[in-house]
């Protein structure tokens, strides 16, 4: 009997650490829930601190790290910047996760199929 084949090709070396390296910096729960803020609506770094718990110095370091990554973008109003996630893949991926898991941290149920 011969192995089935996935219509998908399997992922190159490239992808897999390309991949790797996205997860990792969304391993962190304080950058993840600034991209999770900044996938509901675009925001300056001092509303981003704030809503997240954290200094404007520590939020900064965040920012710079996921935009040197490319997962989010910064648009200059005068002379603030305010952050967002452009990218649907990273929107879709951040969408998915919190619709895996429930408020309390448990795996959210499977919506009822049919």
């Amino acid at each position: 009997m011969a192995a089935e084949t996935s219509v998908e090709a399997e992922p190159t070396r490239p992808q897999l650490h390309a991949a790797a390296a996205t997860f990792a910096l969304l391993g962190s729960p304080s950058r993840l829930h600034l991209v999770w803020l900044m996938t509901n609506e675009p925001a300056d770094v001092s509303t981003l601190a704030a809503r997240a718990g954290l200094s404007v110095p520590t939020t900064s370091q965040h920012l710079s790290k996921l935009r040197l990554a490319g997962m989010i973008t910064a648009r200059r109003e005068g002379r603030q910047l305010f952050y967002s996630v452009d990218d649907p893949h990273v929107r879709t991926l951040v969408e998915q996760i919190f619709g895996h898991i429930a408020p309390d941290g448990t795996l959210a149920p499977d919506p009822p199929s049919g």
